[in-house]
C-alpha cells in the first residue's frame, strides 16, 4: 500500500510541475485608472449649433425600399429607409449612414432593423447592406477588403436621392468596429463614425478578455483559467484564424472625422473603459485629432439592449436613450462633435485589462494538441478493443493448444486496462465539462453543481488514472525483480501483448500530458 500512495504522490507531482512548465499562466492585471462619466445623463450636447433640422424618433414616416449593391466580384442585397416629410415626400438634404455588420449578423432584413428603423424617423437615411459572405468564414476573414466592400455602400447611398453625400457617415457594432476605421481613413470624406460595443484591442485579446469574464461571473475553480492562455494563445488547429491578431489602432489615429463610442455598461465581452480610454487617446495623438464622444448606457449589454426583466429567449429592447441620443449625435453635426460632456452615462466597471495573450512554447501549435488528444486515443482504445475481440473470438481449445490462456503477467492486464480505460474517461469528461461550462459561461448562467461538482468528478477521475498507472509500475517492477531473482515469469507472454502493452502505455501518457497541460493535475483546490 505504502509503495502505491508513494508513487501515485511521485506521478501526480510530476503531472503537475509538467502542466505547470509546459504552457503560459494566466494573470490579468487589474484596472487601475478608471473612467469617470462627467454626468449619468447621456443626452448630447451642441444639438442648438447644429447644421440642419434635428428630428426626434418618431417624427417621421419611413420608406423602405430594397437595394441591390454592386461589389467587386459579387453583388449584395440592401435595406435602404428613408424619412418622409409631412406631406408623404422624400426629405431632402439628410444625413445618410451605412451600417457595418458584426459577427453576429449577416441579413440586412433582420440586422439592425430596430436602429435602422428608428433613425429613419428621426430624419436620418439608413443603408443596411447584407454582409458579403462569399469572403468571410469562422477561418478566414480580411477586415481591410470587407472596408472595401463597404465602401460601395458608402458609394451608393450618397447618389440616393434625398440624402447629402457630404453627410453620409458610418455605425459599426462589435466586430465592424474593426472595419469602420479602416474605411474612414481610406476615404476621409465619410463625415462621422459610431463605434457601438468597440472591442478596439486584437481580437485574440478581446477573445481572452470576455472569456475570463464570463468564467468568472461563472465562478469556475481557479484551475480552470490558466486554460485561457493555453487555448486562445495558440495557433489554432488547421491553420487561418490571422485576424485574430488584427491591430486597429493605426487607423484610429488616422481618423480625421467625429467618433461616437457607444458601450452598453453591463457588457461583460468587452473592455468598456480600457476602449474608450484608447479610441480618446488614439484619436488625439493622430494627425486628424478627431473629437470623441463617449456614451455608457445603464444596464446594457453588447446589443445596447436592457434585458432586466426580459424572459429567457425574449427580445429586449434598445436602451431608451441609445438611438434618441445616436440620432441627435448625427443630425447635430459638427455643434455635436466636440460638445460637451465628452464622457457621460452610466459608471463603467472593468475589472482586468484585456492584454497580449501569453503564447504557449510546447503545444503552441493546436494541431499538435489535437494530434495529441486523437492520437492517444486511438493507441489506447484499438489495441484495447483488439485485445478484448480476440479474447472474446479466439476459441478456448485452440487458447490452450497454442499457448498459455493469460498473455501478461498476473495484475498487468487488469491495471493496464484501468490505465487505459481512465485516461480516455477522464479527457472525455474534461471535454464535457468544458462544453457544459462555455454554455453556462455564454449564457451568462451559473450552476454550481456542473461547475463546481464536474471539476471535482475531472480531477478524481484524473487521480484515480494515476494510481493505475502507479500499480502497473509496480506489476512490471515486481515481475523484473521477480526474474532477476531466478522465476521464469514474463511481463507479457507474446509480441501481440506486448504490442497493446506499449500502444496503451505510449497513449495514456499522451492523454495524461494533455490532461495536465489543461490543468486537471493542477496542485490546488
Amino acid at each position: 500500500m505504502f509503495r502505491t500512495i508513494a508513487t501515485s504522490a511521485a506521478l501526480l507531482v510530476g503531472l503537475a510541475v509538467a502542466g505547470a512548465v509546459a504552457g503560459p499562466q494566466w494573470d490579468p492585471q487589474p484596472v487601475t485608472e478608471h473612467v469617470v462619466p462627467a454626468t449619468e445623463d447621456t443626452t448630447i450636447g451642441g444639438v442648438d449649433a447644429a447644421a440642419g433640422e434635428v428630428g426626434g424618433v418618431g417624427d417621421h414616416e419611413v420608406r423602405t425600399d430594397p437595394v441591390t449593391i454592386e461589389l467587386d466580384g459579387a453583388t449584395v442585397d440592401g435595406l435602404l429607409r428613408r424619412p418622409l416629410d409631412g406631406d408623404g415626400d422624400l426629405m431632402t438634404g439628410r444625413p445618410g449612414v451605412v451600417f457595418v455588420h458584426g459577427a453576429g449578423t449577416g441579413r440586412a432584413a433582420e440586422a439592425f432593423a430596430e436602429t435602422a428603423a428608428s433613425l429613419a424617423s428621426a430624419g436620418v437615411v439608413t443603408l443596411v447592406p447584407d454582409k458579403r459572405m462569399d469572403t468571410y468564414s469562422l477561418r478566414d476573414r480580411d477586415y481591410e477588403a470587407m472596408a472595401l466592400d463597404y465602401h460601395h455602400s458608402v458609394d451608393l447611398l450618397r447618389t440616393v436621392e434625398g440624402v447629402d453625400p457630404a453627410r453620409v457617415g458610418l455605425y459599426g457594432e462589435s466586430e465592424g468596429t474593426w472595419i469602420v476605421p479602416v474605411l474612414q481613413a481610406d476615404d476621409p470624406t465619410i463625415a462621422f463614425t459610431v463605434l457601438t460595443s468597440a472591442p478596439v484591442v486584437p481580437p485574440r485579446e478581446q477573445a481572452a478578455y470576455a472569456v475570463d469574464n464570463y468564467l468568472r461571473n461563472t465562478r469556475v475553480p481557479d484551475q480552470v483559467f490558466r486554460a485561457i492562455p493555453r487555448a486562445v494563445g495558440m495557433q489554432f488547429p488547421g491553420g487561418g484564424f490571422t485576424y485574430a491578431d488584427f491591430d486597429v489602432r493605426p487607423w484610429l489615429a488616422a481618423q480625421t472625422a467625429p467618433v461616437l463610442v457607444v458601450y452598453g455598461a453591463a457588457d461583460p465581452s468587452m473592455p468598456i473603459e480600457q476602449g474608450a480610454r484608447i479610441v480618446l487617446a488614439d484619436t488625439a495623438a493622430g494627425p486628424g485629432d478627431a473629437p470623441v464622444t463617449v456614451r455608457y448606457y445603464a444596464g446594457a449589454d453588447h446589443g445596447i439592449r436592457v434585458r432586466d426583466g426580459v424572459p429567457g429567449g425574449g427580445v429586449a429592447p434598445l436602451h431608451r436613450d441609445f438611438v434618441p441620443d445616436l440620432a441627435a449625435w448625427i443630425q447635430g453635426q459638427p455643434g455635436t462633435a466636440d460638445a460637451a460632456p465628452q464622457v457621460a452615462g452610466a459608471t463603467p466597471e472593468q475589472l482586468f485589462l484585456a492584454a497580449p495573450v501569453p503564447q504557449p512554447l510546447w503545444w503552441g501549435n493546436g494541431d499538435v494538441v489535437v494530434a495529441a488528444v486523437l492520437g492517444g486515443t486511438g493507441l489506447v482504445v484499438l489495441p484495447l478493443g483488439a485485445w478484448g475481440v480476440a479474447a472474446l473470438v479466439v476459441p478456448l481449445a485452440r487458447r490452450r493448444r497454442g499457448g498459455p490462456a493469460q498473455p501478461f503477467a498476473p495484475g498487468v492486464g487488469p491495471s493496464l486496462v484501468a490505465l487505459g480505460a481512465g485516461s480516455v474517461a477522464t479527457t472525455g469528461a474534461l471535454a464535457a465539462y468544458l462544453l457544459l461550462v462555455a454554455r453556462l459561461a455564454f449564457d451568462y448562467q451559473r450552476n454550481d453543481v456542473i461547475v463546481q461538482g464536474g471539476w471535482v468528478t475531472v480531477r478524481l477521475l484524473g487521480v484515480a488514472t494515476a494510481v493505475a498507472a502507479a500499480v502497473l509500475l509496480q506489476r512490471i517492477a515486481d515481475v523484473r525483480s521477480a526474474r532477476r531473482a531466478g522465476g521464469d515469469v514474463v511481463v507479457t507472454r507474446a509480441a501481440p501483448a506486448a504490442v497493446v502493452l506499449w500502444c496503451v502505455v505510449v497513449g495514456s501518457v499522451s492523454l495524461l500530458l494533455t490532461l495536465a497541460y489543461w490543468g486537471v493535475y493542477q496542485l490546488g483546490i
